[in-house]
């Protein structure tokens, strides 16, 4: 029987990391682990694109115009967005995850969903290196594999 399974090399892998500004000391340190990883895996800093958006809604619209432009094989999105007092948090974290979703299939190329959604600050930070290991690291593994596994279908 057949198996098709992802892989973990990045060389000559082309790769956007969108990164919101928003609650930069841990975004920030997500798409430097995604960074940090990315290379570790044999990718070239060259071929490492970041762009820096105001925070998390926007990052769908910008992932649009990346995944549209051909450039990337995959384009990793990187925020965190903190439960706060009113339900501003529901309305980002639906919009900017039914947005990257949909991008995914839409362009049939591995666009990562990055956001952090945290019930408060520690758990953020914990997830960001702290604690919990990196998740910006993780974001690039998932982006590795799943582009050597598109690159096999």
């Amino acid at each position: 029987m057949p198996k098709i399974e992802g892989y973990l090399n990045a060389a000559g892998m082309k790769v956007a990391i969108i990164t919101a500004r928003f609650n930069e000391t841990i975004t920030y340190k997500l798409t430097e682990g995604s960074i940090d990883c990315l290379i570790r895996h044999g990718a070239s800093a060259e071929d490492i694109t970041e762009i820096l958006v105001p925070g998390a809604f926007e990052i769908p619209v910008v992932a649009d115009k990346l995944a549209a432009s051909g450039k990337y094989d995959a384009i990793i999105c990187n925020g965190a967005v903190i439960r706060g007092e009113t339900p501003h948090f529901d309305m980002i974290v639906n919009s900017a995850t039914s947005g990257i979703a949909n991008l995914s299939t839409k362009y049939q190329m591995a666009v990562i969903y990055g956001i952090l959604t945290t019930e408060n600050i520690d758990q953020a930070f914990n997830r960001a290196g702290i604690k919990s290991g990196n998740k910006g690291w993780d974001h690039a593994l998932v982006a590795i594999e799943t582009v050597n596994v598109l690159k096999q279908l």
